[in-house]
C-alpha cells in the first residue's frame, strides 16, 4: 500500500467494541440499533425522519420509486457524478437526461436545467458533488415553478452546509452514503432524510420487501403478529452491526468535518504558488466538508496520467477526477449531447489524499510531489 493513501476511515476500538456488543446481543440484522441510529441521525441533521438503507444508491432508487417515477418519465441528472446517480434512475425504468455542470463547483445550475428540460421531465436529482453544496434555493424555486420532484444526492455531503444549514435539513428528500470514502462510514450503507412521516413510513416498508410490520417489530411484540405484503418492495435493509458503527461515527462527525476543513486550508496555502493548479473551495452559497479534495490541472501540456504515476512512485495515492457517466458504455443509450464542462473537468481533474489522521508533513510531501510532476512536464531539463 502507498505510504499516503487517498483515504483512511477514522475508526478504532470504539467501533470494534460496538460491533462486538451487537454480536453478543444476538440481534445483528436490522433492529434496535438501526432505529437508534435513525433517531440520532435525524436529530443531527435537524429533520423529523431518517430511514437507514443498504446503500445511498438504494436510497436514491427508493426516493424516485416512492414518488411514482417510472417508464416514460425523464429525470435530469448531472453526468459529472459517480454512476450510481444515473443508475438509480435507470432502475425505475425512467430515462436519465444528462446535464452539464458549473465549471467552478461541479454542480448543476438553473441555466443548464433550462437547457435540458423536456416535456417528459418529472424530476431533478441534484448532487452536492464531493461535498460542495449546490445552489439549492434557485434550483428549488425552479423545480417548484414547474411542479417537478427534487431529490438531493447528498452521498458525499454529510456536515456540509448550504448557507447556515446542514445539507438535508431543509430537503424534501436527501440521501447520504456511508461508503468507506465518506466522512461517516459503516462500511456500506446509506440514510434518507425527510420531514414527511407519511413518506418515511412507506419507505420503511419498501426497504423491507413491502412488509406491513417489520421483522424487528414482530419480534419485539412478544405475541403472534402476521405481516402482510402491501406492495412489491426491496431488500434494502441496514444491519444492526453497521448501525452500531454508525452511532460511534456520528459522535465524531463534527470533529471530522472540522479537521478536514483545516487540512483543506493547509492544501490551499501550499498550492498558492502552483499557477497550473486550481483547487476546489467553498462556493459562495455555503461550506463544503471536503469529502474529496480535487484539483484541476489547467495547463493542457500536463498529462494527468503521468502526474498520477509520478506521485504513486513517491508513495502517494491519487484518483482520477469525478467521472462523466454519459461517456461510459453502460449509459451510452442516454447520451445525446456533448457536455463540454463535464468532459473538461473529468479529463483535467484529480483527487489528492485527504483523511483525518493526515499530518502537515504528509501534505507537504503530496504538494511537493505534485509540483515536481508538473515541473518535469512543463519545464523539462534540456
Amino acid at each position: 500500500m502507498n505510504a499516503i493513501p487517498i483515504m483512511r476511515p477514522w475508526m478504532g476500538d470504539a467501533e470494534a467494541q460496538a460491533v462486538a456488543n451487537t454480536i453478543h446481543s444476538g440481534w445483528v440484522a436490522q433492529g434496535p440499533r438501526v432505529s437508534e441510529f435513525e433517531k440520532k441521525f435525524a436529530e443531527y441533521i435537524g429533520v423529523n425522519e431518517a430511514i437507514a438503507v443498504s446503500s445511498c444508491t438504494a436510497g436514491l432508487h427508493l426516493a424516485l420509486h416512492v414518488h411514482g417515477i417510472g417508464p416514460g418519465d425523464e429525470v435530469i441528472v448531472p453526468s459529472f457524478s459517480f454512476i450510481a446517480t444515473t443508475n438509480s434512475v435507470i432502475y425505475t425504468g425512467a430515462s436519465p437526461v444528462f446535464a452539464d455542470v458549473d465549471e467552478v463547483t461541479g454542480n448543476l445550475d438553473v441555466p443548464e436545467l433550462d437547457r435540458v428540460l423536456g416535456p417528459q421531465t418529472k424530476a431533478v436529482m441534484v448532487v452536492h458533488q464531493a461535498g460542495v453544496p449546490a445552489e439549492l434555493n434557485q434550483i428549488r424555486a425552479w423545480c417548484k415553478a414547474r411542479d417537478l420532484l427534487l431529490i438531493e444526492d447528498a452521498a458525499c455531503a454529510i456536515g456540509s452546509r448550504y448557507e447556515s444549514s446542514l445539507i438535508g435539513s431543509d430537503s424534501h428528500l436527501a440521501v447520504f452514503s456511508f461508503h468507506p470514502r465518506k466522512l461517516l462510514t459503516t462500511g456500506e450503507g446509506g440514510m434518507m432524510v425527510t420531514d414527511s412521516s407519511e413518506i418515511a413510513t412507506r419507505l420503511r416498508q419498501l426497504r423491507e420487501h413491502g412488509m406491513s410490520v417489520s421483522a424487528a417489530d414482530r419480534h419485539a411484540s412478544g405475541g403472534t403478529t402476521v405481516e402482510a405484503y402491501l406492495e412489491t418492495g426491496f431488500n434494502y435493509r441496514m444491519t444492526d452491526m453497521q448501525a452500531a458503527v454508525g452511532l460511534v461515527q456520528l459522535e465524531k462527525i463534527d470533529r471530522i468535518v472540522r479537521r478536514r476543513r483545516e487540512l483543506a486550508e493547509t492544501y490551499h496555502r501550499l498550492l498558492d504558488d502552483l499557477d497550473a493548479v486550481r483547487a476546489v473551495t467553498d462556493p459562495t452559497c455555503g461550506a463544503t466538508n471536503y469529502q474529496s479534495f480535487w484539483v484541476e490541472l489547467q495547463d493542457d501540456m500536463v498529462d494527468r496520467g503521468h502526474v498520477m504515476s509520478f506521485m504513486a512512485e513517491r508513495g502517494i495515492s491519487t484518483r482520477r477526477g469525478i467521472m462523466a457517466a454519459h461517456l461510459e458504455s453502460a449509459c451510452s443509450q442516454f447520451a445525446s449531447k456533448p457536455l463540454p464542462v463535464t468532459e473538461h473537468l473529468t479529463r483535467r481533474t484529480m483527487i489528492l489524499p485527504l483523511y483525518h489522521q493526515m499530518t502537515s508533513d504528509d501534505q507537504v510531501h503530496v504538494i511537493q510531489a505534485l509540483s515536481d510532476a508538473l515541473t518535469e512536464q512543463l519545464w523539462p531539463k534540456s
